[in-house]
């Protein structure tokens, strides 16, 4: 029992190290090697998948050089890439040393599943544990800190992983739970998609229905209850013995159908789609991780010596056993790694959508009907198996019931309470800024908020519009940037989503905002969809300032012009004569048709005592792409692009002052 135990430590351990690592890897890809989008989609999918084809090669490499002298080398090497990253200073050193830690990791987790038949507690607590550990971090984790606390939870996270899988090698367990590890990157893809994300579950929590549309405001507490009941259900549902009979089916079809749910788009549906999600995949493990097959007593145990340490040679034999025959393929070390890439397959193919323009939903819907089946699979009986999931109802739901009340203690510490300035007159002056974040990432690969947040800030802006904002994408690390934004500006927000629920646009105002209505763009060949965000400013007394953010996607080649006439059309009727601004990535220069169709419509260019005001790319800004519009009568003065690299592109702000009869 006690080395049961270290198994199940040391793997819970392992998949909180790798998922940090990926969280790393995966936007580095986007971000360094994919330099600002200048490089083609297929090239990128290319070079991600290619570290986890290379993986198929590692079940050898174990049979060939014994799996544990390689599976500890590969602890070792993940554990010292994983801290090389918090000191990374981004650029090409940090997506190399995330691609090293993604191979050490791959390396690890098919050593690992050679001498472990029964992964799936493991597997579940260290997706839950990097979950949990993630929201309390408030999903700006520590290996993008930096500083004291960076460090010493990154070197006590290290040194726990270490500790466990440095101890004498235990008796190695039979080989067996294929189907299980075959499961682990599908699930890490389900759980980080959608089930155990703390950004997803937050945006889920805040939705509001508005008159245009599903809105997001800003609402502290509602996410801790959310996702604590998502942890709590993921965890009782994979560590339970699962049901008989037709009760199989149960949590197969809560998968099938919360997947369903996430991929139809709708924002109200994210918190059910959670949910199901949660469960479904925690009752599918169990399900996998049923039936493995038990190997005669001795195979199955090393023979300790006097001193109380494991027999190097029979454990070598067990390890032998484990891995497979010379010149039979290694069963749970291959489908570990198997599992892994489709888990890269699948994310690839979901994301790059946004670039390529095909339709994704179905991906999640595929991923989720493969882990339905591999479920419920039948096993193959070639000798005795052991008892169906892992431990009783009971234990398991104490499990699961201490897991959400730790979770909600965490998702509740102590935070800054961001609430609107009520001006008892209305300001002089309205200052505005207009910024793209591109997901909170800098030009240097690495995810900053406090950055963003301090070249804002400089500005002392009353009301931000932001572009690309990121809610919850597993490609981008799974990171609220708005949330962390918020808090850093101390600004209520108001969201609105236009690819999909968790990425879209952002207002966020000092002073309270109101009447918000979002209206959906045609995309018209462009990849990634569109809105226009409508919000009213209450500036105190009877003033009032109409605000529409927007981020215009134009089709590949072509101006964005029918999106920039539906978005002036849009902010007319809103406006309803109020002063009125228009702000965001717009993608077009001034003099181009798509700014023309704003122009013509009777706006005026904010920013035009600075042309040329170049704020695309941010390190050598050539294009004027980023505006700030607004109606006639609304003055603007001190126009800037603050230079900064915490984004790709700079910046704009400027301060607006409204016409006396600006009153609502």
């Amino acid at each position: 029992m006690r080395y049961r135990h270290l198994h199940t430590a040391t793997l819970a351990l392992g998949i909180v190290v790798l998922i940090d690592v990926l969280r790393v890897f995966l936007p580095s890809v986007i971000t360094i090697f994919g330099q600002a989008a200048s490089t083609p989609a297929e090239l990128l999918g290319a070079f991600a998948l290619g570290w986890f084809v290379l993986a198929l090669a590692f079940p050898a490499l174990l049979r060939r050089l014994g799996a544990r002298p390689v599976t500890l080398v590969a602890a070792v090497a993940l554990a010292g890439l994983r801290l090389a990253l918090t000191a990374a200073p981004g650029g090409r050193a940090q997506l190399w040393l995330a691609t090293a830690g993604l191979v050490a990791g791959l390396l690890w987790l098919a050593g690992t599943a050679a001498g472990t038949h029964r992964p799936v507690p493991g597997l579940a607590l260290g997706l839950a544990l990097g979950a949990v550990v993630h929201a309390g971090l408030g999903t700006y984790d520590l290996v993008w800190r930096g500083g004291w606390a960076g460090w010493a939870g990154s070197v006590v996270l290290v040194g726990l992983f270490l500790a466990a899988a440095t101890r004498p090698a235990p008796p190695v367990e039979p080989g067996g739970g294929a189907r299980a590890w075959l499961l682990a990157g599908p699930a890490l893809l389900l759980t980080g998609m959608v089930a155990l994300s703390p950004a997803v579950a937050e945006t889920a929590s805040s939705y509001r229905r508005g008159p245009g549309d599903v809105l997001a405001h800003s609402a502290a507490g509602d996410v801790s209850a959310l996702f604590s009941y998502a942890v709590a259900f993921f965890l009782f549902a994979a560590l339970a013995r699962p049901p008989r009979g037709y009760a199989r089916l149960l949590g197969p079809l809560a998968l099938v159908l919360g997947v369903v749910l996430f991929a139809a788009g709708e924002p109200g549906w994210l918190g059910p789609a959670v949910l199901l999600t949660a469960a479904g995949v925690g009752a599918c493990l169990s399900l996998a991780g049923a039936g493995a097959p038990i190997a005669a007593p001795a195979t199955a145990t090393a023979v300790p010596d006097p001193a109380g340490v494991p027999d190097a040679s029979a454990g070598a034999a067990a390890v032998s056993a484990s891995v497979g025959a010379p010149g039979r393929p290694a069963r749970s070390p291959l489908a570990a790694v198997l599992g892994m890439l489709f888990f890269a397959v699948a994310a690839v193919g979901y994301y790059a959508a946004y670039d390529l323009g095909y339709p994704n939903a179905a991906v999640p819907v595929v991923v989720a009907g493969l882990v339905a089946v591999v479920a419920l699979a039948p096993v193959s009986r070639g000798g005795p198996t052991s008892p169906a999931g892992a431990a009783s109802w009971a234990w398991a739901g104490r499990v699961a019931a201490v897991s959400g009340a730790v979770t909600v203690l965490v998702t509740n510490l102590p935070a800054a309470e961001v609430a609107p300035v009520r001006p008892g007159s209305p300001p002089a002056d309205v200052r505005v800024v207009a910024y793209n974040v591109r997901m909170g990432f800098g030009l240097d690969g690495r995810f900053d908020p406090d950055g963003l947040a301090r070249v804002v800030a400089a500005e002392r802006p009353d009301v931000v519009l932001l572009s690309e904002v990121d809610r919850g994408w597993l490609l981008n690390g799974g990171h609220d940037t708005l949330t962390l934004l918020a808090a850093r500006l101390r600004m209520p927000y108001v969201f609105a989503p236009a690819a999909d629920p968790v990425w879209g646009d952002a207002v966020l105002s000092r002073f309270p905002m109101e009447s918000a209505r979002s209206e959906r763009l045609a995309a018209l060949g462009a990849p990634t969809g569109a809105q226009a965000l409508g919000v009213t400013v209450d500036l105190g007394g009877d003033a009032r300032l109409a605000v529409v953010a927007t981020h215009l996607q134009p089709p590949p080649g072509q101006e964005p012009v029918a999106q920039a006439r539906a978005v002036a059309r849009f902010a007319l009727g809103y406006a309803a004569g109020r002063p009125l601004v228009v702000a965001g990535d717009l993608n077009t220069e001034p003099g181009a048709p798509a700014y023309e169709e704003f122009t013509r419509a009777g706006l005026v260019d904010a920013l035009a005592a600075a042309r040329p005001l170049f704020t695309s790319p941010a390190d050598d800004p050539r294009e004027q792409i980023d505006h700030v519009l607004v109606s006639p009568g609304v003055g603007s003065g001190g126009p800037v692009a603050p230079r900064s690299t915490a984004s790709d592109h700079l910046p704009v702000a400027v301060t607006l002052t409204l016409p006396p009869t600006a009153t609502g």
